[in-house]
């Protein structure tokens, strides 16, 4: 994989360990873990960084019980943004076509494979099929974050806002309020118990806050 030299970032070696864990401590594991941590630190990026990598390894582990199989999901968030341009729309697929490459060259075998880039392919549409487990926990921990606290989701909203500054502000409202509208027009945000339980009705509050700015503007 090969690619530019890594910025420091204090959870790097946390983040190493818990490839390494998810790899089966595969040999050259490093090597990988630091190819996509430099991928997670690429200068476009403001929302979709090493923080939010973290972020969504942490509620995987939070939602683990209820996967089928929790390294591929773990694997799967590794993977899900590690190549992103914000003007590009085939992101989710040159990132799902990497895993497939990367991890047979890890001794990943081709179940697991094939399972990790369907649910990074899942990460387009964030809307599993009823019982695929693996990917109502991906799903919801990318999603995460719309529960936020008010001042964290604010944060959240701004970097989104950063990583589209080559978009113009009516063309991005508008957009933006299409994208949080089909949102909150889903039945259902989250799709574990837990997510269900603990995230959704804040993550609603917050998207209905948001769009009700971004309206006022219009």
């Amino acid at each position: 994989m090969g690619r530019m030299a890594l910025p420091a970032h204090p959870a790097h070696d946390d983040l190493r360990r818990r490839w390494a864990s998810a790899t089966g401590h595969a040999p050259h594991a490093d090597r990988y873990a630091d190819d996509l941590l430099a991928r997670w630190a690429e200068p476009q990026r403001r929302y979709h960084t090493t923080d939010h990598l973290l972020a969504v390894l942490d509620r995987v582990d939070e939602l683990a019980d209820h996967a089928d199989d929790p390294d591929a999901v773990r694997l799967a968030a590794w993977f899900h943004d590690a190549v992103y341009l914000p003007e590009r729309s085939t992101n989710e697929e040159r990132s799902a076509r990497l895993a497939e490459r990367a991890l047979p060259e890890l001794g990943v075998g081709p179940a697991r494979t094939a399972e990790v880039a369907r649910l990074v392919r899942l990460t387009v549409t964030h809307d599993p099929a009823e019982g695929d487990r693996d990917g109502e926990v991906l799903c919801d921990a990318d999603l995460a974050v719309l529960a936020a606290a008010p001042d964290a989701y604010a944060a959240y909203a701004a970097a989104v806002r950063e990583e589209y500054g080559f978009v113009p502000d009516d063309a991005f409202r508008e957009g933006r309020a299409a994208v949080l509208r089909q949102l909150l027009g889903l039945p259902c945000l989250f799709r574990t118990p837990h997510g269900a339980r603990a995230w959704e009705e804040r993550a609603r509050q917050n998207l209905t806050t948001e769009l009700r700015l971004l309206e006022s503007g219009m």
